[in-house]
């Protein structure tokens, strides 16, 4: 790839928008949103810090059942770099109130016609 192509300024903007949209949702348990914001397809893929999810079917039910409650969290070492005009990988750390862990997340960003969405993202947990 064409270095030049790394970070375009236009592109980097609407990725960093799309991600921080699925911060707020996410802390805020917007399901429809968050289920907006990935793929809709079989392909796509979620690995939690318990779970492995194939399938945008399997993460709709995962978000349907998972509390609602002490969802808020502290984002730290964010970086957001876009490949491209169609494709960015986010990476953040976080914190959680009263947790010694810190948790880690990675999502890869496709833009389609509908826009940017989630076709990949793990999270995991470290002490």
């Amino acid at each position: 790839m064409n270095p030049q192509h790394i970070d375009k300024p236009s592109v980097l903007e609407a990725v960093t928008a799309a991600f921080y949209l699925y911060e707020k949702a996410l802390i805020s348990n917007d399901i429809t949103v968050l289920d907006e914001l990935f793929w809709e397809d079989a392909r796509t893929v979620r690995f939690g810090a318990t779970e492995n999810l194939y399938g945008i079917a399997q993460i709709r039910d995962f978000r349907n059942a998972r509390p609602s409650q002490g969802l808020e969290r502290l984002l730290r070492h964010t970086v957001i770099t876009a490949y491209g005009e169609e494709m960015a990988v986010a990476s953040t750390e976080f914190t959680r109130e009263n947790s010694e862990r810190v948790g880690r997340q990675m999502q890869t960003w496709v833009k389609f016609p509908c826009g940017w969405r989630i076709v990949a993202a793990h999270v995991s947990l470290m002490a």
